[in-house]
């Protein structure tokens, strides 16, 4: 396993700090908690490392209701009962109804494995501590079954966390932890140029002047994010709009084409439609 090092991909960005968490967390054989604004490439990250390593990417998205049992396996008890009275023969053998979880599959799986636990935040607080036997350990017990799944290899785990939740100290001593920070300007403009190499630089000029104009709006309920900046140049592209248009002819403020792509609530729409108002009268 520390072998392996990522060293960056072609259709994603990474920082060198970025870069640097990944390898320690394969060194130190921990999983790696991503944190970091809505929209900067978290759960990308874990795709984007598998595919650059070459390793089987498996995918958890974590969800309310979502159980640590169910990362493991979950036993179908209620099919087992159908097919019993039905006279199915698969009854006799519990194995039939054991569904396997993502850790499961990761833990026997031939070669080394990317597990994405994706929005562990989402979860009952008590999730992450349910976790932590089987992550140190790297194996589980199967009740109906009586088996004992050891890995065969230590899969690379990647947790990402929008901070809807705090996560339980113990958790966070068996993780790596890192913070993907908002991008800057210029790495901005390295993101951008991969999902459109030939972009005008016009165009992507005053597109950039409005994204960060608009993200330091004070009382802005929700900034755009780097996905959502990718989402309205696709839209400004296919559109044809031209960079003037992006501002009104006398530099001043200006309610930007296609704003709903990047503002996502009507309390933000308001506020940036009375700035704007406000600065053009106050010429």
């Amino acid at each position: 396993m520390t072998a392996l090092r990522f060293e960056g991909a072609q259709d994603y960005v990474a920082t060198p700090d970025l870069m640097l968490a990944v390898n320690a967390a394969i060194r130190l054989q921990r999983p790696l908690l991503i944190k970091g604004e809505p929209g900067t490439g978290k759960t990308m990250l874990a795709e984007q490392v598998a595919a650059a390593l070459g390793l089987p990417l498996l995918q958890w998205h974590i969800k309310s209701t979502t159980k640590a049992q169910q990362g493991l396996y979950e036993y179908d008890a209620v099919s087992r009962l159908r097919d019993s009275q039905l006279g199915d023969d698969r009854v006799k053998d519990i194995g039939n109804y054991i569904i396997k979880g993502v850790l499961w599959q990761a833990f026997e799986a031939e070669q080394p494995t990317v597990v994405l636990i994706d929005e562990i935040d989402k979860a009952d607080i008590e999730f992450p501590n349910d976790l932590l036997r089987e992550l140190d350990r790297m194996e589980f017990h199967v009740y109906e079954t009586r088996q004992t799944i050891q890995a065969r290899h230590r899969p690379i785990v990647f947790i990402t966390s929008n901070n809807e939740k705090e996560l339980p100290d113990a958790f966070l001593r068996r993780c790596f932890f890192h913070y993907i920070r908002f991008p800057d300007r210029d790495t901005m403009q390295r993101i951008v140029d991969v999902h459109f190499p030939g972009l005008k630089k016009a165009l992507l000029t005053e597109a950039m002047e409005v994204f960060f104009g608009l993200r330091d709006i004070p009382g802005l309920k929700k900034k755009p994010s780097t996905s959502e900046l990718i989402d309205w140049l696709k839209l400004l592209v296919a559109e044809d709009i031209p960079p003037e248009a992006l501002r009104s002819a006398d530099g001043k403020a200006a309610i930007p084409p296609l704003h709903g792509a990047l503002l996502k609530n009507e309390q933000d729409v308001h506020l940036f439609e009375r700035l704007v108002f406000m600065a053009r009268h106050n010429r």
